[in-house]
């Protein structure tokens, strides 16, 4: 049953999404005691699933369904017609309390696509200050991991101390990553948990509420949001909360443009298909969508894998004459130690690609991860598996765009997503060099001596045509959403250099959505880079 609650309650400002951007807004909004924040989360409280808190219960969060808003995307003509899932986290602290804790700014050259103000130079000392609260480090090494580098060397890499300093040309090092000791530092244990304010009352959390739509007046200036909320007794109660300044989105580049789509702004003829009567016409809203996918080689080696972390990230420019500025890499890979989190990965993976997404979360699915604990019970397995690493190949510098689209105008409904994976050529092309790369270092130096032996694709994947069948098959996300609600001075751009959304008023985005050009490293830096300067944006304007 759903009631509706009526409009009792006012903030100054409403965050819409509790992840890796949304805490850190919330959290910096409500050091001044006089400012009050509503803080609306999709799903449960990190307390309630103390893995997302911890460093080493990334991998039990990663099968665990309560932390995953799963959807999965349309079916990719240019990656074997796969639909491919497309999941992410859904809990306080966002993918950013569930991922691998991977933190990395990115490439000086990777800034240069960003507006005025958001260059490298510009933004280095905001990861400065946000890292003074994060307390990024690196993990120690392991014999394993320093095999990895030397095989990275020996095929011209560079071995590089600090992968943060904006050069990552043809590198490999020890990633950054937000964990302390046991515990996951993620931006809502260091924004929200030990948030610096001197009211404690001044930020309401409301956890498994689902957001669905921005509420405009006839001016169209944002006056609230409208959400819904379970109760202890398992009713779902309809709310409206008003707003006096502004409401910011952060419920990350798939769910930010579905949100705004759904409250009335976006590409006004689409949004009369879906039902939705428009309020502000805004092309640009859920359309340059990217991501980073990867495909993951296997091999068997002499030697036990003795890393129980992914931490190791290298890069590298495959096709010296693509359209990239000289020295940019395209291409990521990252030393994948399967001892760690290889029966996660099947238990998370394998449901989908054997079950398709309709069926995906139905019975099947149990029985499935069922039959992986115990193939993984089995004497030997283990053993093997210890054996057993990965090279993860990441398309960095994807061309390819796609978008987000309504299914319905039904808040519940999940969006239409389609990354469009290598419907830009050359995406495919360096994807193949990518594998060769990734070949070659098996072969080298310390890893060569090891004796690494291919499992995946295999001494029958050979030439060119069959390097790309492969990848086409066996393509999947790396989680790195972006470009959504592009930020630009341009006539085009969905969002300006301050994150305003254009169209309307009192609406800003604040997360990866705003991100016109991912860089070629992982997205939870980045998206919290634009979370902490959103936040500065707010206080500049308030005062």
């Amino acid at each position: 049953m759903t009631v509706t609650t009526p409009v009792s309650e006012t903030w100054d400002y409403i965050v819409v999404g509790g992840g890796s951007s949304g805490c850190i807004v919330a959290g910096r909004l409500t050091e001044d005691p006089k400012v009050s924040v509503l803080l609306l989360e999709l799903g449960p409280s990190a307390e309630e699933h103390p893995e997302t808190l911890t460093a080493a219960g990334y991998k039990t969060a990663f099968v665990n369904d309560e932390l995953f808003f799963e959807r999965y995307t349309t079916a990719q003509p240019h990656a074997g017609g796969q639909t491919i899932f497309a999941g992410t986290g859904s809990v306080l602290g966002g993918s950013g309390s569930v991922n691998g804790m991977v933190y990395t700014r990115g490439a000086r050259e990777d800034y240069d696509e960003w507006p005025e103000g958001w260059r490298w130079d510009d933004v280095v000392p905001d990861f400065e200050r946000l890292e003074a609260r994060l307390r990024p480090r690196r993990r120690p090494p392991t014999q394993w991991t320093e095999a990895c580098i030397s095989a990275a060397v020996t095929c011209g890499f560079e071995r590089r101390e600090d992968l943060n300093d904006g050069h990552l040309s043809n590198v490999v090092g020890y990633e950054w990553m937000t964990y302390e000791g046991d515990e996951r530092r993620s931006s809502y244990r260091a924004f929200v948990r030990e948030r610096k304010a001197p009211s404690p009352d001044n930020l309401t959390v409301r956890t498994r509420a689902r957001a669905h739509r921005v509420l405009f007046d006839e001016s169209r200036r944002a006056i609230g949001v409208e959400y819904e909320q379970r109760g202890a007794d398992g009713q779902i109660e309809l709310r409206r909360a008003s707003v006096r300044r502004e409401v910011v989105l952060t419920a990350g580049a798939l769910e930010t443009p579905r949100l705004l789509l759904l409250s009335g702004v976006g590409p006004e003829q689409a949004l009369r298909a879906a039902g939705v009567a428009p309020v502000a016409h805004v092309p640009g809203v859920g359309q340059n969508l990217h991501d980073h996918p990867n495909v993951p080689l296997f091999f068997a080696s002499r030697g036990l894998v003795d890393c129980m972390q992914p931490q190791l990230y290298s890069f590298y420019r495959t096709r010296p004459n693509a359209a990239l500025p000289a020295g940019q890499s395209d291409t990521c890979y990252v030393f994948w130690p399967a001892p760690s989190a290889m029966k996660q990965a099947m238990q998370r993976i394998l449901p989908g690609q054997l079950l398709g997404p309709t069926h995906a979360e139905g019975p099947g699915r149990s029985l499935i991860r069922a039959g992986v604990e115990a193939a993984f019970a089995i004497p030997g397995v283990s053993a093997a598996v210890d054996h057993l690493y990965g090279i993860v190949v990441i398309l960095g510098k994807p061309t390819s765009r796609g978008s987000v689209r309504l299914r319905s105008n039904d808040p519940r409904a999940p969006g239409v997503v389609d990354p469009a994976y290598f419907s830009d050529v050359g995406d495919m092309a360096t994807m193949v060099e990518g594998v060769k790369v990734a070949r070659r270092l098996s072969r080298s130096g310390g890893l060569g001596a090891w004796h690494s032996r291919e499992l995946m694709p295999g001494p029958f994947v050979n030439d060119d045509a069959a390097i790309a069948r492969w990848v086409s098959k066996n393509a999947i996300t790396t989680y790195h959403f972006a470009g959504t609600c592009r930020m630009g001075e341009d006539a085009a751009a969905t969002c300006d250099s301050r994150l305003h959304l254009r169209g309307v008023t009192g609406v800003r985005v604040a997360d990866a959505s705003v991100v016109p050009t991912t860089p070629v490293s992982a997205m939870n830096a980045p998206s919290m880079l634009v979370g902490w300067r959103a936040a500065d944006f707010l206080r500049a304007e308030r005062s």
